[in-house]
């Protein structure tokens, strides 16, 4: 299975993701630890109670690699060259342990690239949702993709 070369997109193509993913304590956790992030918000459940959200939430930078992740293997699995950045990037609400989350992807615009005949920039929307379909992050991605072998 591929993802789709550069060509393929069309500005307004729209993925539901088929793949949904649980959210753990242990992915929150390991994560946090990881990236040497000790906010007490994700990793002490008893500070976590005292705040406004009651229980640890889970941290953001996992979130949006989740979200991107969730929708490699329809859109540039083996057909991209590199992430070019990732703006606009919000949480609009919480993710917690236990939440499974789903994402949707909008192709929003496509350009030839100018240095490279052989590769092109796609601009992605994605939004991930909750189990309650409650939107929890989005971001515009550029992803700099090749365009189909001769």
């Amino acid at each position: 299975m591929r993802g789709l070369y550069f060509e393929e997109f069309e500005v307004g193509m729209r993925f539901e993701h088929a793949l949904t993913r649980t959210v753990t304590e242990w992915d929150n956790m390991q994560f946090s630890n990881m990236t040497l992030n000790p906010q007490p918000l994700h990793i002490d459940a008893h500070f976590a109670a005292s705040t406004e959200f009651g229980k640890p939430i889970v941290n953001s930078l996992f979130t949006l690699g989740l979200m991107i992740g969730i929708s490699v293997s329809e859109t540039t699995l083996r057909t991209t060259i590199a992430n070019l950045g990732m703006t606009d990037v919000s949480f609009p609400a919480p993710v917690f342990h236990g939440d499974s989350i789903h994402v949707v992807t909008e192709v929003m615009s496509l350009r030839s690239s100018k240095s490279r005949p052989g590769a092109g920039i796609v601009e992605f929307r994605h939004t991930a949702f909750n189990q309650d379909d409650v939107e929890v992050a989005r971001c515009t991605r550029a992803a700099f993709m090749h365009r189909k072998p001769s």
